[in-house]
């Protein structure tokens, strides 16, 4: 007699925040762009997990914890795929995908030499680039960068 046995590869979580669907290569970029390691709560971070659309993806399990949309949000430029489920009493209440913002403060570094961000101590602003889909605009020097070469600050 066989079984048809499934596990759990990271364990259920109570009430919080779930970031699920992050591209493997993008987790610890979205570890540093929420500021995750100075958070005083349980964290559970999963990597190179099996995901039957992407091959292997990474998930965030903050327990207790509920960011503003704003705050989540950052993450859609290192990872567009991003899934946010918000839990409550195990269960998810809420499910969206992670959206570019149209302002992007203090995440992207300029790779214009000449930008004032590399010259001034000051935070980086980016917009979408409505001439070029996919890229983001320096606010400063309107050089255009390919967000997915982005450099995360």
């Amino acid at each position: 007699m066989t079984t048809d046995k499934k596990e759990l590869a990271v364990a259920a979580l109570r009430n919080g925040t779930v970031i699920d669907h992050i591209p493997s290569d993008a987790l610890f970029k979205c570890v540093k762009v929420l500021n995750l390691e100075e958070m005083d709560c349980t964290l559970t971070i999963g990597n190179n997990l099996a995901s039957k659309s992407a091959g292997t993806k990474g998930i965030i399990k903050v327990a207790d914890v509920f960011f503003p949309e704003d705050v989540l949000n950052r993450i859609a430029l290192i990872a567009p795929s991003a899934v946010i489920n918000i839990i409550n009493d195990y269960e998810v209440v809420e499910k969206r995908h992670v959206e570019i913002p149209a302002e992007i403060r203090g995440i992207v570094k300029c790779d214009n030499p000449k930008c004032i961000t590399n010259n001034e101590p000051m935070v980086t602003v980016f917009e979408t680039d409505p001439d070029k889909p996919g890229n983001i605009r320096c606010h400063y020097c309107n050089h255009s960068i390919d967000r997915n070469k982005a450099t995360i600050l």
